[in-house]
């Protein structure tokens, strides 16, 4: 075991904090700062500060796991691997290859998610993959993709964000959820910018603004319409910038001013003179930002939202400018990449899509198959899982807890439990992987060496700091097994350098084009933003894995994007004409409260890792239910009394946590719990029409106290 300390990052959001790891002679391993990354300048959270507490092996899964007289009993690899491939290939001789189903995680690296699209298509020959990410982006990924012809969560790093004049940030408590971010909007202050926060309760980062808006769960798209009623009103909108850079606007205009201002103040409680302050703070600096995060996002009508958040950009000028843009604020770590390279249900690597015959042909070739050979678009990620059980009959899951992050999550479970046959690989037992029929104990972040793409497009290199337990593999080692035992013996090599050189000849030419980038080159630079193409002798197979830099590999990466035109056909910025619509489901008498999730500093995600370590745990027990004291009082709660929270979909019950930072008409719920707490068995999965998000942040409820 080597001794020195190993450059790496993070395993948890998508900050990607740049960390070192040093292994300490006891067997554990050290955690300290590397002060170098720009990201995060050395600064960690407490998620990240004890992420090795999760490497442990009475943590951590150790062997291979098979269900014999309905328990998880340990079992050889051999064994496991044969029960798989035996479940799969039955699977696909009964039901066909689309009764095989294949979910995948924001959390993978880039070899992983690329090699797990391969594994489907190529191996499985299923249509039948999505991910979680589709739970976490989507909906600003989808908008971005129709007003700029790209996605990428940040058009421009974290460090541009101090020089700006204004910043609003839409439904993000990144105080919370990636507290090293909070202290490039603090120097955003201390620069004289102003910064605007966008949520329903007051939160830790709320509290920093200079200015706080609580609307109404559910209603940011009015708000962002009423924002542009004002500016073309008061006479703010950048006509010049809006003729020369911009497609759609007068459809856009006509729809903005059917929201007036005392309008848009009756759907969203924010008052008219918060809404024009709002607008004098952004419109007055030279430069400004909006930055959105699953509050508008995960919403039945999230990629509506955002576009029409995008809109207020494009209006005031404020996007494909330097210190200006939209920008999302991307969640798990490799929620990025995670998104462009394969895993979706709709798209092949470097964000190319599916239903393109050109984009197939470029795939097919790289890969050695027939284009007609490969499935075309499956269903999404919740689309998929509720299929489970029915027209779907076997699932293979990789580093994703449905069972806890689901909308309607009972639902969800119960589809889970009918199905014939489910293999789970992850590094604990999760609430998902005590379902399985097996479980394969994989590697994590310091066992492995890989890429992940941060949320400014940043790709970087996780390298690996000490060796797994004997008896864990890597998720590439499963699928070369798997490959292999269901009769496909090359195109899936076990080493992530020569998976990613397979990446970029795949990416070559893509809209997210990692063909310019090379293992080297992330050592070297610390980090390469795509999209960063490369010349054809770059991206040759023969090209040595381990070899130099070529000289045709110059690209020097794009940290900025848009700046010359945008990436549609004739370089236009497209506005997108959309008006005001009502939740999937709104309060009445029966359920006449909204309830609202999120996250809290010291749990991630689903919590599957994050509430095995004892830190953590001690900051955040479990879960509660955040409600006003004069919700409280008609409720007849005390703090700390239980409290039952009734969807159309279930309950919850939780301890009371009363106070004033939240609207009186809202409650709040931190998801990452299962059991009597897990806030998902309430949540509504009505989806966005076009980004298939479910609607995670607004749902109708009603409050029982519970008594005894």
């Amino acid at each position: 075991m080597q001794n020195t300390a190993t450059p790496t990052h993070c395993p948890y959001c998508a900050l990607q904090c740049g960390m070192n790891l040093t292994p300490a002679p006891d067997g554990t391993v050290e955690v300290s700062e590397r002060a170098d990354f720009p990201v995060n300048r050395g600064a960690l959270c407490g998620k990240g500060r004890t992420a090795p507490a999760v490497l442990a092996s009475g943590v951590r899964l150790t062997s291979p796991l098979v269900r014999s007289g309905g328990e998880l009993v340990p079992a050889s690899w051999d064994e496991a691997l044969d029960r798989i491939a035996a479940g799969l290939r039955r699977t696909r001789a009964e039901h066909g290859p689309d009764g095989v189903g294949v979910f995948g995680g924001g959390g993978l690296t880039n070899e992983k998610a690329y090699t797990l699209g391969k594994f489907a298509r190529v191996v499985l020959g299923t249509s039948q993959i999505d991910y979680n990410g589709r739970f976490c982006m989507s909906s600003a990924a989808a908008a971005g993709i129709r007003a700029f012809g790209l996605d990428r969560g940040l058009p421009f790093p974290l460090e541009d964000i101090p020089k700006t004049g204004c910043v609003i940030l839409v439904g993000s408590n990144l105080a919370e959820t990636m507290p090293p971010s909070l202290r490039f909007f603090n120097e955003l202050r201390e620069n004289g910018g102003t910064l605007i926060v966008i949520d329903p309760r007051r939160t830790k980062t709320a509290e920093q603004a200079d200015l706080h808006l609580a609307p109404r769960p559910g209603t940011d798209l009015a708000l962002a319409l009423g924002l542009l009623h004002l500016v073309i009103a008061e006479g703010r909108v950048d006509e010049e910038y809006v003729q020369q850079r911009t497609a759609g606007w007068e459809d856009a205009r006509a729809a903005a001013m059917a929201h007036w201002p005392e309008y848009v103040e009756r759907i969203t409680g924010v008052s008219v003179p918060q809404l024009r302050e709002t607008v004098r703070l952004f419109c007055e600096p030279e430069s400004a930002m909006v930055l959105t995060a699953r509050g508008p996002e995960q919403q039945s009508k999230g990629t509506d939202t955002v576009g029409a958040w995008i809109n207020l950009c494009l209006a005031t000028g404020r996007a494909g400018r330097p210190l200006s843009g939209y920008g999302c604020l991307t969640g798990q770590g490799n929620g990025q990449g995670g998104r462009e390279h394969g895993q979706k249900a709709d798209q092949l690597p470097g964000y190319r899509k599916l239903d393109d015959p050109a984009a197939r042909a470029h795939v097919a070739e790289v890969w050695g198959v027939d284009p007609d050979s490969l499935p075309g678009p499956g269903r999404s990620a919740y689309e998929l899982l509720d299929a489970l059980g029915t027209d779907i009959r076997s699932l293979l899951l990789m580093a994703s807890n449905p069972v806890v992050s689901a909308p309607r999550a009972a639902h969800i479970e119960e589809r889970i439990r009918s199905l014939d046959f489910l293999a789970v690989c992850d590094v604990v037992l999760s609430e998902t992987a005590a379902l399985a029929d097996v479980v394969l104990p994989v590697t994590q972040w310091a066992e492995e060496t890989g890429t992940t793409t941060n949320l400014e497009g940043r790709v970087l290199l996780r390298r690996r700091a000490i060796s797994p337990p004997s008896g864990v593999r890597s998720d590439l080692e499963v699928m070369h097994e798997l490959a292999a035992r269901l009769g496909v013996e090359k195109g899936f090599p076990t080493d992530p350098e020569e998976v990613f050189e397979e990446l970029r000849r795949a990416s070559a030419g893509g809209p997210a084009d990692y063909s310019g980038i090379t293992y080297r080159r992330l050592v070297e630079e610390d980090g390469v933003f795509w999209p960063c193409p490369g010349s054809a002798e770059a991206v040759e197979p023969e090209l040595p894995a381990a070899g130099g830099t070529p000289k045709a590999e110059a690209h020097p990466g794009t940290p900025r994007l848009f700046l010359d035109r945008f990436a549609t056909p004739d370089g236009r910025a497209r506005f997108v004409s959309v008006s005001h619509r009502a939740a999937a489901e709104e309060p009445d008498d029966e359920y006449p409260v909204l309830l609202t999730t999120g996250r809290v500093v010291a749990q991630y995600q689903s919590g599957a890792q994050t509430r095995r370590v004892a830190e953590l745990n001690a900051a955040a027990p479990g879960p509660f239910v955040e409600l006003h004291p004069r919700l409280a009082a008609r409720l007849g709660a005390a703090e700390g009394d239980p409290v039952a929270v009734v969807s159309r979909r279930g309950r919850a019950v939780a301890p009371a946590r009363i106070t004033n930072a939240i609207r009186p008409d809202t409650v709040f719920m931190p998801f990452h719990w299962p059991g009597e707490g897990r806030a998902n068995t309430l949540t509504n999965p009505a989806l966005d029409p076009t980004s298939r998000m479910p609607e995670f942040k607004t749902c109708a409820v009603r409050l029982e106290a519970v008594r005894g």
